[in-house]
């Protein structure tokens, strides 16, 4: 008898919770309190049930205080502190290990993008998508922010050709699907690239884009460059190929280079040794050789580091229900 498709079961599921909203705390003590009312007044106005978990990564404000008077305070609030700084992406994994909603929604903690924006998300997650995420037409950051970020997700596109590539910080995810993200143990995580992974299933929504409440970007520009390096080395063998391909274009360089310096000899045209020429050669050749043994270098650290099993994340302490 045909019974239908087989149903996932997920064990960790809340029927009492529509949506875990996942806040990855770094230096957020001035923003997240109004965050939480922003975000319950829109969940409750969209009358769904709701879950709000902050997971603090050790920014070394008053982060964790806030956290513990807001837990004592209101009953739908759970905060989590890291044993150390983990990175933006390590603490929203955390957060979403622990979720137990229908959906589960990521959101950054400085009040950039909308809260009330939350629930047409759900609602077009509700149309059958696993992914939605919450895109923006322009942005408030900086002139060079917004460049080194549109560069970054062209190259990315090109590099990973599987990656969502409207993908955000704010999300919406099919809290089943969510929940299987723990299981990628990389220690250089990227939630978008392992739900690129997982599944294409996903759309988009276009939120209002506002100017940061408090303080400044905790991303320079060696956070942002160092994030896009892990992001093209860990989901991506395109280094790899380019070394490939540069190694062999410099040995097909230096075969024509002394086939033309054999040939000026045999005919008179080169009659004195190039030794500068020559230090020239070996110079470059010996560049290439080192920049390819780098990139090896860096896939092998990777390697070492996923081998020796060391935890994306420690939560330290936790509090709610």
């Amino acid at each position: 008898m045909n019974h239908g498709p087989a149903q996932r079961i997920d064990h960790y599921r809340d029927p009492d919770i529509d949506v875990s909203v996942v806040i990855p705390v770094y230096r957020g003590a001035r923003s997240i309190d109004a965050l939480r009312d922003r975000l319950h007044v829109a969940l409750e106005s969209a009358a769904l049930r709701h879950e709000l978990i902050f997971v603090e990564d050790c920014g070394g404000d008053d982060s964790w205080q806030v956290l513990e008077v807001m837990c004592a305070t209101h009953g739908y609030v759970r905060a989590i502190k890291l044993s150390r700084n983990f990175g933006q992406h390590a603490a929203t994994l955390c957060g979403i290990a622990r979720a137990r909603g229908r959906w589960v929604a990521t959101i950054d903690d400085d009040l950039e993008q909308p809260p009330e924006a939350l629930p047409e998300l759900v609602r077009k997650a509700e149309e059958g998508f696993t992914v939605v995420y919450g895109v923006n037409q322009s942005r408030s950051h900086a002139v060079w922010r917004n460049l080194t970020s549109e560069l970054g997700r062209a190259l990315f596109k090109f590099a990973i050709p599987t990656l969502n590539r409207e993908y955000s910080s704010m999300r919406v995810v099919d809290g089943t699907i969510a929940r299987q993200l723990e299981r990628f143990q990389s220690p250089f995580t990227f939630v978008d690239g392992y739900l690129s992974w997982l599944t294409h299933n996903y759309a988009t929504v276009v939120v209002p884009h506002h100017d940061r409440a408090h303080g400044r970007s905790n991303y320079s520009v060696r956070k942002l460059l160092a994030h896009m390096m892990n992001i093209f080395l860990t989901f991506s063998d395109l280094p790899l190929r380019a070394a490939t391909w540069l190694g062999l274009a410099t040995a097909a360089g230096g075969a024509l280079w002394g086939l033309a310096i054999l040939i000026g000899r045999l005919t008179g045209a080169v009659t004195a040794s190039g030794y500068a020429s020559m230090m020239a050669g070996i110079t470059f050749l010996g560049g290439v050789q080192l920049l390819i043994l780098g990139i090896f270098g860096q896939y092998l650290g990777r390697i070492n580091f996923k081998t020796a099993s060391m935890p994306v994340f420690l939560a330290e302490k936790e509090l709610g229900s």
